[in-house]
């Protein structure tokens, strides 16, 4: 009776990760895609009005993007040519005032980020997309931008990578 019990539940264990097919623990379905390719972002975002320059952005936010996809997949990264391809721009990176106190000064400021992208999978080409991703980061108006930049950069690449990817490869 035990023997019966411990082949039936290795049984179901194994149907259950079996069931699991090609997808992976973060839930990324790569389908028979081995690789992807992600260009460098170029910063477009200084045509808009309001927007500021940041040196470095496009290559932090390529960093970023990358380093995502590698992290919650098994994908390689090659510099062109991939199963999958990720490319686009930024297309806005601002700081505005948010509130204001009764003096009418600000009293909180917010940076926001927005990026294109273009998403190509050759090996499923009805997954292909171009969207516009965006977050932000809220911050005492008191305080220099340059003070939270790291740590404002960090929260908004985290989000905004972790939406491409869910919409590019996490195929709920």
């Amino acid at each position: 009776m035990r023997q019966s019990k411990r082949i039936l539940i290795i049984f179901f264990i194994a149907l259950g990760l079996n069931g699991c097919g090609i997808y992976n623990f973060t839930g990324g379905d790569v389908g028979t895609a081995t690789t992807f390719s992600v260009p460098r972002f170029q910063n477009y975002a200084t045509q808009n009005p309001g927007s500021v320059f940041e040196p470095g952005l496009e290559r932090d936010f390529t960093q970023a993007l990358q380093d995502r996809i590698l992290n919650q997949t098994s994908l390689d990264l090659t510099s062109n040519g991939g199963d999958l391809l990720y490319e686009g721009e930024i297309v806005e990176y601002r700081i505005a005032p948010m509130s204001a106190t009764a003096q009418q000064t600000a009293a909180q400021n917010r940076l926001s980020m927005a990026v294109n992208v273009r998403f190509y999978n050759k090996t499923k080409e009805d997954a292909d997309f171009e969207q516009r991703f965006s977050f932000f980061y809220d911050f005492p108006a008191a305080t220099q931008p340059s003070a939270i930049k790291s740590e404002a950069l960090e929260v908004i690449f985290e989000r905004i990578t972790q939406d491409i990817f869910n919409e590019s490869l996490a195929d709920w």
